[in-house]
């Protein structure tokens, strides 16, 4: 037999012939796995937001976007818990604190403030955009909505709308009017404004609103288009005229004087102030910034200021306020491109 041993039998097999796994590390790590998961073990806790100060970034200088951020901003800090430091961060037309914005890291800490140039005209109007306002932003909210406002100097002879469009028809061209630069929500309230009314009025851009309302109480300027909140102090002292406000109805801020839309239907130009924050930031703090913008809005300080500066507290939801810049871009792109504004 020739598969039998000397004795008559086949080898008994070896027991563990083959290698075994250790298994007491794997046991000793599903015991530690599981005294983790009782109900009774100290598990390490990530810290609440928010745990440290949060920057909300000013793509812009001193002025009302500033106001209207550090109004809200400090008013948050006090349900937050933690302080709000508003950075100012000017420059190409609200590009450069934008851009810083978007680039941040989204975890809360930094959000920023974006209005119709930032986050409307810009995207029209600049060849290179360094963010894509859709794809970069979480909105969270609109905080506020202001008229613009047509102001003329007091030797100009026309007296109300219908006055100056049929002075600026007589002589197509012989008129300027005056805003706080190129591409500026009220450069493009002025293009909508030819585009409708059939005028033509050559565009004069200054440096900022204070030049603008000089040069009106001079009379350099015969007529402007500034912020409501910018023009009226001057206005009621007698400096120069509006003859109308840029809202579909009277401005609460100034009801007696008249809605542009009372002579050109359908004309409206707001400048508009909201809060975004970078993309990718978690649902869940998106909400908190939300519900505290919205209660900020309401408190009693932020309201009768904003009452005072004719401007209007809107605090919309995060989807409302997403559905609203898109329509804003695509409105103000096609003025800005029938009207060929372009930036350099």
């Amino acid at each position: 037999m020739g598969s039998q041993t000397r004795s008559g039998l086949l080898p008994a097999p070896r027991r563990n012939s083959v290698p075994q796994p250790n298994r007491r590390p794997v046991l000793a790590s599903l015991a530690l796995l599981a005294a983790l998961a009782s109900p009774g073990a100290p598990v390490q806790a990530q810290p609440a937001w928010p745990s440290q100060p949060i920057r909300l970034i000013v793509p812009f200088s001193a002025g009302v976007s500033d106001t209207i951020a550090r109004l809200v901003g400090t008013e948050m800090s006090k349900s937050l818990g933690q302080p709000i430091v508003v950075e100012n961060k000017a420059g190409a037309g609200g590009n450069i604190g934008s851009e810083a914005c978007a680039r941040a890291t989204p975890d809360g800490y930094t959000i920023c403030l974006g209005t119709i140039s930032s986050h409307a005209i810009n995207p029209a109007i600049t060849p290179k955009m360094p963010y894509d306002v859709a794809r970069d932003f979480a909105p969270i909210t609109q905080l506020a909505a202001q008229p613009n406002a047509i102001a003329v100097a007091n030797d100009m002879p026309a007296r109300s709308l219908a006055e100056l469009i049929a002075v600026l028809k007589e002589k197509p061209g012989d008129t300027a009017f005056g805003t706080s630069g190129v591409g500026t929500s009220v450069h493009l309230a002025g293009a909508l404004f030819m585009q409708m009314t059939g005028t033509r009025i050559e565009h004069v851009p200054y440096r900022g609103s204070g030049q603008v309302t000089t040069a009106l109480m001079t009379g350099e300027l015969p007529m402007a288009f500034d912020n409501l909140s910018s023009v009226l102090p001057f206005a009621r002292e007698g400096k120069f005229r509006i003859l109308g406000v840029t809202t579909l109805q009277r401005s609460p801020a100034a009801p007696d004087i008249p809605a542009v839309a009372e002579t050109v239907p359908g004309f409206e130009s707001l400048s508009w102030h909201g809060v975004f924050a970078p993309a990718k930031v978690p649902p869940a703090i998106i909400a908190r910034l939300h519900k505290e913008a919205v209660a900020a809005l309401a408190s009693p300080g932020v309201a009768s200021r904003f009452q005072e500066l004719g401007i209007t507290p809107v605090g919309n939801t995060p989807e409302e306020f997403g559905r609203f810049v898109a329509s804003e871009t695509a409105r103000w792109g096609e003025v800005a491109r029938r009207a060929k504004i372009q930036l350099d």
